[in-house]
C-alpha cells in the first residue's frame, strides 16, 4: 500500500491512494476524525462483504462509535465502543458471528489498536439488542488468534 498528501493550502491536503484520491479539509474533519471513520468504515465493509459471501443481504445498516480519549498528549483513543445496527434475513447468532469475525480477525485498523484500546460493541440486529457493551477478547492488550471458519472472506 502507497498513499500520500500534498498540502493545497488552508490547511487542506489532497490525500492520494494506489486506487483513488480524496481531500482531507482538516477545518472541517480533523485527522483524528478521518481515523476514527476509518476504523468504523473497516469493520464496516466486512459484514457486508461477509453477508453477501454467504448470500444474504445487509439492509439499514449502520455503525457508529463512542471514543474516549486520554487526557495526556498525544491523547490517544482509551476506549473504543462500537454499535452496530442492520437487518438481514440471516439468524441473530450468524450476525454476531460477522461482527466478531471483523473484530477479531478481519479489520486490518482494528487489529491495528487493538492492543492498546479497550474496545466493545453492541448489536441491534432487525431492531432487537443481541449484544450489549461486549468486550472483544483480544481488546486492551490480548493477542489471541482465533479462527472463525470464514477463510479469509474480506477485505486487504
Amino acid at each position: 500500500m502507497n498513499v500520500s498528501l500534498e498540502y493545497l493550502g488552508e490547511k487542506k491536503f489532497k490525500a492520494n491512494t494506489t486506487k483513488s484520491s480524496y481531500v482531507l479539509d482538516c477545518k472541517e474533519i480533523t485527522p483524528v476524525e478521518y481515523f476514527a471513520t476509518g476504523i468504523i468504515g473497516c469493520t464496516g465493509i466486512d459484514l457486508v462483504v461477509m453477508a453477501e459471501k454467504d448470500g444474504y443481504v445487509v439492509s439499514n445498516y449502520k455503525v457508529s462509535a463512542e471514543i474516549e480519549r486520554q487526557m495526556s498528549v498525544p491523547m490517544k483513543f482509551a476506549s473504543l465502543h462500537m454499535i452496530y445496527e442492520f437487518e438481514g434475513s440471516f439468524d441473530a447468532v450468524k450476525a454476531k458471528r460477522y461482527i466478531l469475525a471483523s473484530l477479531e480477525s478481519y479489520c486490518t485498523t482494528i487489529n491495528s489498536i487493538r492492543d492498546s484500546v479497550k474496545i466493545s460493541y453492541t448489536i441491534v440486529y432487525n431492531g432487537e439488542k443481541i449484544a450489549v457493551k461486549e468486550s472483544i477478547a483480544s481488546g486492551g492488550g490480548g493477542s489471541i488468534e482465533m479462527d472463525d471458519g470464514f477463510g479469509g472472506a474480506c477485505c486487504s
